[in-house]
């Protein structure tokens, strides 16, 4: 159990790390990006950042899915460690270039699909059942966390040396999790009768909810690129003020994830029902209005409301799933998944670029919204 507090803080330091990236990887692009292109290299960029993963589960799977829980995490914080450090390094000598910079941000995610797998593979081997919903909270209570810290800490040494040293930082967040994660000791693994694909078509339920999923972080993809770029052109403010929109975010993300736990005597279905349109609802603000102090309070909201998410659903996954084939169901969960967030991002580029930052984030918080009652309508039937 040693050992695995000391991986568990060494997820809490990379997931500083991404949280740094969400200033870091847009702000860097809009700077390195030729005059005009800014929206569209920025959602390159944003959506290389996650893109690559489901390839990775996908065509590595065979040699990945013989792999411990912990190494896992492990061979997914050694490449970020190293792809990260080399654009970092290239962005602080100016010699970035925008296709470059896609490429590595490509390669660092690459086995990012197999690294979260491990990391709540982990979860499930370590907490006993009833406890499993408080272990998958404070997983995701860390990269809340991090939004809280990482894009204040991102925006001001931005600011100070630039953000080719931010994307350093989190190189080596990355490499800190490489190194913990190496150290735990690792349980044979079990062969599974279906592969992940499998054992989830087997189950309306998890194959429903992926769906749903699905959608929803399609529709929130254009918010990664359409905020930026509001905070850069409408409003004129800084990598500063990015920062602290996801601040807040984070602030009311963290509270969200830690009050996980609260809400396991409600049915889980109604929950992810009431976050979809939560979220669609707070996100409003940030579009609608030309002020910077509604923005903040939507973002904040949006981020109390979505919080519980992902340890909510990723209870269903553990629940519904034999162990011996978690780790490669969560790994195919999110292959299907990740697509959908970076999709709706390389969509957000030119819809931006179209019809401006404001029109895309009304345009995404009213889908959602529609999606939420579509769910619950669904479910309801």
């Amino acid at each position: 159990m040693k050992r695995l507090r000391l991986v568990l803080a060494g997820m809490l330091v990379s997931a500083l790390g991404d949280g740094m990236s969400l200033v870091a990887v847009a702000w860097l692009a809009l700077q390195i990006a030729p005059d005009g292109q800014e929206g569209v290299w920025t959602g390159i960029s944003v959506a290389a950042y996650a893109l690559p993963a489901p390839i990775g589960a996908a065509l590595l799977a065979r040699w990945m899915r013989r792999l411990p829980a912990a190494r896992l995490v492990t061979a997914d914080a050694t490449l970020r460690a190293v792809a990260l450090g080399a654009a970092g390094a290239l962005a602080i000598t100016g010699r970035l270039d925008p296709v470059a910079y896609a490429c590595l941000l490509a390669l660092s995610s690459l086995l990012h699909a197999w690294g979260t797998a491990g990391a709540y593979t982990l979860v499930a081997e370590h907490f006993p059942a009833e406890k499993r919903l408080a272990g998958n909270a404070l997983v995701s209570a860390f990269a809340q966390v991090s939004i809280v810290v990482g894009p204040a800490v991102a925006g001001g040494l931005a600011a100070l040396a630039g953000p080719g040293w931010v994307i350093a930082a989190d190189a080596a967040t990355w490499a800190v999790l490489a190194l913990t994660a190496w150290t735990v000791p690792t349980r044979p693994v079990g062969e599974a009768e279906a592969g992940g694909w499998r054992t989830i078509r087997d189950r309306p339920a998890l194959l429903g909810l992926i769906a749903v999923t699905c959608v929803f972080f399609f529709l929130y993809g254009p918010v990664e690129v359409a905020l930026p770029v509001l905070v850069a052109g409408d409003l004129h403010g800084s990598a500063g003020l990015l920062g602290l929109y996801w601040t807040v975010f984070g602030i009311g993300a963290t509270v969200g994830a830690a009050s996980a736990a609260l809400l396991r005597r409600l049915p889980p279905w109604t929950v992810v029902v009431v976050i979809i349109i939560g979220w669609g609802a707070a996100l409003l603000p940030v579009g609608l209005s030309a002020a910077i102090v509604p923005g903040l309070i939507g973002m904040a909201a949006g981020g109390l409301i979505y919080g519980p998410f992902t340890a909510i659903t990723t209870g269903l996954f553990q629940t519904a799933t034999p162990p011996e084939a978690l780790s490669r169901v969560l790994a195919t969960r999110a292959a299907i998944q990740t697509p959908s967030a970076s999709l709706g991002t390389l969509l957000g580029g030119p819809l931006v670029t179209l019809a401006g930052a404001r029109p895309t984030l009304v345009l995404s918080a009213l889908l959602t919204i529609g999606l939420g009652v579509a769910a619950g309508a669904g479910r309801r039937s």
